[in-house]
């Protein structure tokens, strides 16, 4: 037998047919079915994760859009909380400004009282001492002046000459 490549007999091309369909036959008993069965498995596990994919795409956005509202509540509290705080803050500000003026005008009171009665007291104490000293000048003078009986008489005449009689 001699093969020629270039012009082969038609018994070879009959037999290499017939073996190519029982083979192609198997093949599709076989083989095809489990390897489309596989590709069918295989396209649905892909279209699940897409979808699966998908529903985390979908959850990721709502969770994000969730987060930016709880974020905006919590900067809304945390102005209103800053603004109550501020407002507190000014408000006892306010408060020990009005209870200092108000101590500090009960204390320039207190103060000015106190002046006045040390004042009253030391004028008091110099009346006194005025007096304590006039009393005693006088007393001096009026020894001196008694000492000598002549000036005693001229005394009492100059005396009963200033008395008018009625």
């Amino acid at each position: 037998m001699n093969f020629d490549i270039g012009n082969p007999s038609i018994g070879l091309v009959f037999w290499t047919a017939i073996a190519f369909l029982l083979l192609l036959l198997l093949l599709r008993k076989f083989a095809w079915r489990p390897i489309m069965e596989a590709i069918g498995e295989r396209e649905k596990s892909i279209e699940d994760a897409l979808a699966s994919a998908e529903k985390a795409k979908d959850e990721m956005a709502r969770l994000t859009n969730e987060n930016e509202q709880l974020l905006k509540a919590a900067r809304a509290e945390r102005d209103v909380i800053l603004k109550e705080a501020k407002e507190l803050k000014d408000q006892i500000v306010a408060d020990a400004k009005v209870a200092a003026q108000a101590e500090g005008t009960k204390l320039i009171e207190q103060a000015r009282k106190e002046i006045d009665d040390q004042k009253k007291r030391a004028l008091a104490e110099v009346k006194s001492q005025v007096s304590s000293l006039s009393l005693e000048i006088a007393r001096k003078v009026l020894q001196k002046e008694f000492e000598d009986g002549q000036k005693q008489e001229a005394l009492v005449a100059d005396l009963l000459k200033d008395v008018k009689l009625n």
